[in-house]
């Protein structure tokens, strides 16, 4: 395996990818960018990174893990800006990497996966072409989006820390809320997505993937969704390796997440360009 750390921005080492690319390279991989959560505050690396992207690893594809600005640097549009140079440095190395540029995946967890789905939704954002004017149009947008136990919405109950966090103010309106939850940037171009939440998810309810998933249908933008009955958030890949002892985080019909996924990236369209 071919591990490398790849700085993103020259003035800030905190944000940066971490490479898992497989020695066998006979064969042109699909590649997945991982994106952990953290609430914006900080990056959960140790489950929702480097075990996230050794299981897509084993599946069949080339991983990358994304470190990106949070805390005092959460403010939006800077984590997606981060997530989109990531996405160009993937596609821009494609040959390097062993890779298809036209089949690059993201997946994330909790509020890395609001950043996923946002990278998903709003890869065209305005204010981002602002911040990265160089970066040539539509390589930054997903050709899937995977959002595990995603914070999506704020328009239905919340994890209301993560959009303080990407807004800059513990009081945000009811138009900023809007502006960056998914259900209301859902657009004929957002990436088609597979959706894994639990049931009974405690700090992010399932009601914000349910209604992204009507605004997907809405616009016609395919996706799958796997729901399982019970578990804690942060399931990860809901085993022993992520779960660390606490049977709430490890359901074990949640175990199977990761291979159904790859499935159906599979049966994903190509993008179209890069």
């Amino acid at each position: 395996m071919i591990y490398q750390h790849i700085p993103l921005r020259e003035n800030d080492p905190d944000v940066f990818l971490t490479t898992y690319i497989a020695d066998e390279r006979r064969m042109v991989r699909d590649a997945i960018l991982v994106i952990p959560g953290g609430g914006y505050g900080m990056v959960c690396d140790d489950r929702e990174g480097e075990p996230i992207a050794l299981a897509f690893l084993a599946a069949g594809l080339n991983a990358f893990v994304l470190h990106y600005s949070v805390g005092e640097k959460a403010k939006f549009p800077r984590p997606l800006a981060d997530a989109s140079l990531a996405m160009c440095h993937i596609r821009e190395h494609a040959e390097e990497y062993g890779i298809d540029p036209l089949r690059v995946f993201a997946v994330g967890f909790s509020a890395g996966g609001h950043l996923c789905a946002s990278l998903g939704s709003l890869w065209n954002l305005p204010t981002l072409r602002e911040e990265l004017p160089d970066m040539p149009y539509g390589i930054n947008r997903p050709t899937g989006t995977i959002l595990c136990y995603a914070v999506l919405s704020a328009t239905v109950a919340t994890h209301m820390g993560s959009f303080c966090n990407i807004l800059g103010t513990k009081e945000p309106s009811e138009e900023e809320l809007a502006r960056y939850s998914i259900n209301c940037c859902v657009h004929e171009g957002t990436s088609p997505a597979f959706f894994m939440h639990t049931y009974d998810d405690p700090l992010v309810p399932l009601m914000g993937a349910l209604v992204t998933m009507q605004a997907m249908r809405e616009k016609n933008i395919p996706f799958a969704a796997r729901i399982y009955p019970h578990g804690n958030h942060g399931i990860a890949l809901s085993n022993e390796l992520t779960g660390f002892g606490n049977p709430d985080l490890a359901p074990k019909d949640g175990e199977r997440w990761v291979a159904d996924a790859a499935e159906w990236m599979k049966g994903c369209p190509s993008s179209e360009q890069v």
